[in-house]
């Protein structure tokens, strides 16, 4: 059990094979996201220091670890281990093998049950509450936090981190998967960062791109540049729509960071995994619904209601003849269409953060994988800006459109919520998270030709009915 009263971890930083570095997104709680951090707050299990000891184990461990003789992942942590303990010698790290003691996988399984995860894959540390499947870069990254916060008397967030895919041994088969190699890179103001695993990038990038191509967004941006290039300045409508731009996509960066700060208060522990896959699964049901019934019963758009307030909002930008207040009044039209559209994109950034956690992805790490996703998801609305600017041309947004964007989005909600509910750990895999992608745009690729074909079929025979003939008169 790991207890706040065991503050005698002097001595150097913890050792990591990167320095951990803390993400700015990860400090920012906007009231955006009030709501749902109150909600998962109140789900949040007891902290470090309240947490029962697991019977069997050795109560005064600081850190607990499950391994197996001839793992190499579990090898690989014990390097990191015996450094750990060498620079802090009143730490105590009580280790239980597990593959060839019969004993020891009992405790394995009681440890699980007390903790909340299954007890088959090692390596599998604890410390207090919190949980660590497997040993990868970021596992290693978030241990280290974790025991720097002990040294500052600190307990660590409860939860479960890692799954039984990469960087781990299984318990029956003692067959190991290798710790895919994690790609780093060079950020201003966050300096050197890993990106994680591959897969991760992978599904990063796609997820952004999925959730950039929404139609609120694409809606407004189109109807402002519209707006604007009545003005007949090429000049206005780069300043104006690149402000839009540059204020929405920091209003989704705030909210995306309040929802990974939020998660990171209350631990990812399987009530939370519930959570997240059953909000992502709601908005995904409406969106595809939005499909075959736009805009009836409930729908996550804007509502109708508040497009004129936009529309005036819109105007009063444009028709500022000084650049400065068309930029402030600019600036003010994106935060409130940023907040308008809040339920037109909450679905994907639940699932984006959901997925980190359930990786145990830390903050630096975060910090590189919202930049790749940042980059994919505003390459739609680059692309409709800059042929605005080039051609002096708004593109429209079809109401058709918004159907067929919201069928594709919501279809792959459903389908990653699944995934985070069955079987997380195969977002682990770059082949598969690919294939899972693929499938759900295929899914909705079937769903629209067949309702297309269907529709056509039941529109022919009115088109086709011929007149009815005229009655003949009586003689």
């Amino acid at each position: 059990r790991c207890s706040c009263r065991r503050l005698r971890l002097g001595g150097p930083v913890i050792p990591s094979a990167r320095p951990r570095q803390r993400g700015r997104l990860g400090a920012l709680l906007p009231a955006l996201a009030l709501g749902v951090g109150s909600l998962l707050l109140a789900a949040s299990p007891a902290s470090a220091a309240d947490a029962p000891a697991i019977p069997g184990l050795d109560p005064a461990a600081d850190i607990v670890v499950f391994w197996g003789d001839g793992c190499p992942n579990c090898a690989k942590q014990e390097v990191w281990l015996t450094e750990v303990e060498q620079q802090h010698p009143d730490l105590r790290i009580a280790r239980y093998e597990v593959w060839n003691d019969a004993a020891n996988r009992e405790l394995f399984v009681t440890a699980g049950e007390h903790r909340g995860f299954e007890a088959g894959s090692v390596p599998t540390t604890i410390i207090g509450e919190r949980v660590w499947i497997g040993w990868t870069g970021a596992i290693e990254q978030d241990m280290s936090a974790a025991l720097a916060m002990l040294e500052r008397g600190e307990p660590p967030a409860p939860g479960v981190f890692g799954t039984t895919g990469a960087g781990t041994c299984s318990t029956e088969a003692m067959e190991c998967t290798a710790a895919p190699d994690p790609i780093t890179v060079d950020l201003p103001l966050f300096g050197e960062v890993s990106l994680g695993d591959k897969s991760l990038l992978v599904s990063t990038v796609i997820i952004g791109f999925v959730d950039g191509i929404n139609p609120c967004s694409l809606w407004v941006l189109s109807i402002l540049l519209a707006i604007v290039l009545r003005t007949g300045s090429r000049a206005r409508v780069i300043a104006i729509g690149t402000t839009f731009l540059v204020v929405t996509a920091a209003m989704y960066g705030l909210y995306m960071a309040a929802f990974y700060s939020a998660l990171t208060v209350v631990g990812y522990v399987g009530v939370i995994q519930w959570v997240v896959a059953a909000v992502a699964g709601v908005f995904g049901i409406v969106s595809a619904k939005d499909y075959f019934a736009f805009k009836r019963g409930i729908s996550f758009t804007i509502k109708d209601s508040a497009k004129p307030g936009i529309y005036q909002r819109m105007r009063a930008a444009a028709g500022q003849r000084a650049l400065i207040p068309a930029l402030g009044a600019t600036i003010v039209l994106a935060v409130g269409v940023s907040l308008l559209e809040t339920p037109c994109t909450a679905g994907f950034p639940v699932l984006w953060t959901g997925m980190l956690h359930a990786n145990g992805v830390g903050p630096a790490e975060t910090a590189g994988l919202f930049v790749a996703y940042m980059v994919p998801f505003l390459v739609d609305e680059l692309v409709v800006f800059l042929a605005a600017v080039v051609t002096m041309r708004a593109l429209k947004m079809q109401e058709r459109h918004g159907e067929l964007l919201k069928l594709f989005a919501g279809v792959t909600m459903l389908v990653l919520a699944a995934v985070m509910v069955i079987s997380p750990e195969l977002m682990e895999d770059p082949l598969a998270a690919l294939a899972l992608f693929a499938g759900a745009f295929a899914l909705a690729g079937v769903i629209h030709v067949v309702t297309t074909r269907v529709r056509a079929r039941r529109a022919a025979p009115t088109a086709s009915a011929p007149p009815t003939p005229p009655s003949p008169r009586a003689s």
